[in-house]
């Protein structure tokens, strides 16, 4: 008798064994193949976490070193040696007066009067029906949200390109923040919300490249920006204009404690020149579900002997608006993708890119539907 109650608590113990690994397996699963969103945001507060104590750390230091060496002098002038104080200065404003005078004949500066600082950022919904009738009184804006400024010669011809897919509650919001501010910034510009139809994981990478391939035909453009739809800046200074080289717009996200989660980073909104992208052969087109693209966005850019800038201070900032839904599934297969990133920058990109389009044109964007299929992107071996 004694014999079958320990075979009976032994088989107890292996069934509630059994059934905690299965839990725990079955969560797992969950956040990679259907929540990945939240597991990817709650790792990245950890990692700011760790960054945050880490910039403490340096900037403490680095106040103690200006305090013990604040009466060192060099010709009869403070010079903290080894140090870089600019960084812990206040700058002086170069943001143009009030009374500047523009004229339509010269190139509209970067520093507006008009660009002062920080944006009230309001994530509640709105329909689309208010923001069309609120625009429409805009008569300078053009069918697809094509606006250039009267005043001055605008600097750069910006696209913005908008991967989309089920987030009809988001447009309206973006509109609302990201016209007034480009206006602002005296920029000629117009959106393109590229949509991903069908029943393949999202694409974003081969939508941003559909999106640059359409935007071409459409206009003369000189930069484009690839932004998502839920992310909107908080500083009207960040100035979607391109330079000289590729730049990553949306440094500080509120979502990552507005720390910049690592170095490579290269997510959210980022910018390039029509010749860059063009140089760096676009997007990669094979990463199919959440990750990875952005980061083989930073090696193709490094590749082709770029490097990143980004907006100094909190000029970076950016609140996502809340999402509704469950979020794409994780793409498993992205780091042996990223490995190879450099042989295949030059077969996968604009130049193997297929695809069918579906244009509409709408008072405030230009709508391209595609359905996106892996076949729409063939790769072709060296010999």
């Amino acid at each position: 008798m004694s014999v079958l109650r320990r075979m009976m608590r032994v088989s107890n113990r292996s069934l509630l064994a059994f059934i905690f690994f299965f839990s725990l397996s079955s969560s797992c699963l969950y956040f990679i193949y259907v929540a990945p969103g939240i597991a990817n945001t709650y790792l990245f507060m950890v990692q700011a976490r760790g960054i945050m104590l880490r910039e403490n750390v340096k900037t403490i230091g680095h106040m103690i070193r200006l305090y013990t060496n604040k009466n060192t002098t060099l010709n009869g002038t403070d010079y903290p040696e080894g140090n870089n104080s600019s960084d812990y200065l206040v700058q002086t404003t170069t943001f143009l007066p009030e009374n500047f005078t523009y004229s339509p004949y010269l190139p509209c500066p970067e520093k507006l009067p008009y660009m002062r600082g920080f944006l009230n950022v309001n994530v509640s919904e709105v329909s689309f029906h208010e923001i069309r009738q609120l625009f429409s009184k805009d008569l300078d804006i053009e069918p697809g949200g094509h606006w250039r400024p009267k005043d001055c010669k605008p600097r750069w011809k910006v696209a913005v390109l908008i991967p989309f897919r089920n987030r009809h509650e988001h447009l309206p919001i973006f509109f609302l923040h990201l016209i007034p501010m480009l206006q602002k910034q005296r920029l000629e510009f117009a959106f393109y919300v590229i949509e991903q139809t069908g029943t393949q994981p999202f694409n974003r990478a081969m939508l941003f490249n559909v999106g640059f391939k359409e935007a071409m035909k459409d206009s003369v453009w000189d930069c484009v920006i690839f932004h998502d739809v839920d992310h909107l800046p908080e500083n009207d200074r960040n100035y979607y204009g391109c330079g000289e080289m590729p730049r990553h717009f949306a440094a500080k996200l509120d979502k990552y404690m507005y720390i910049l989660p690592y170095k490579e980073f290269f997510g959210g909104v980022s910018g390039l020149t029509v010749e860059q992208f063009r140089k760096i052969n676009g997007f990669p087109n094979a990463f199919w579900g959440w990750g990875g693209e952005d980061d083989d966005l930073w090696n193709r850019v490094h590749y082709a002997g770029y490097n990143v800038t980004r907006p100094e201070g909190d000029l970076g900032k950016y609140k996502s608006i809340p999402h509704h839904h469950r979020g794409e599934v994780q793409f498993l297969g992205r780091y042996k993708l990223l490995r190879y990133s450099k042989e295949r920058q030059y077969i996968d990109g604009l130049n193997n890119l297929i695809y069918t389009p579906k244009i509409l044109v709408d008072r405030l964007y230009t709508n391209i539907s595609v359905n996106l299929m892996p076949e729409l992107a063939p790769i072709q071996e060296g010999p």
